[in-house]
């Protein structure tokens, strides 16, 4: 992975890089490894996952659809 320290803003860098990681699940995967699993902790997750993913796919298919109404968009101030 590499990130480009433009103006010498490191700190500018180092966010685009812990959102890169972040992105990647990088975070995730090494607070999992600190830690070991109980395999039925494990299946319990993944399924749980697996019902998150399929409730996000079909709420957004509804949205496609216009049975549901779309998500509000968050307004950021400007600087």
């Amino acid at each position: 992975m590499q990130v480009l320290v433009r103006d010498n803003n490191v700190d500018q860098a180092l966010r685009v890089l812990k959102k890169k990681l972040q992105r990647e699940g990088v975070f995730r995967e090494m607070k999992a490894r600190s830690a070991y699993e109980k395999p039925s902790e494990k299946r319990a997750r993944e399924k749980a996952e697996a019902i998150r993913r399929q409730r996000k796919l079909a709420r957004k298919k509804m949205q496609r659809e216009g049975l549901l109404p779309a998500p509000k968009k968050a307004v950021r101030p400007s600087r």
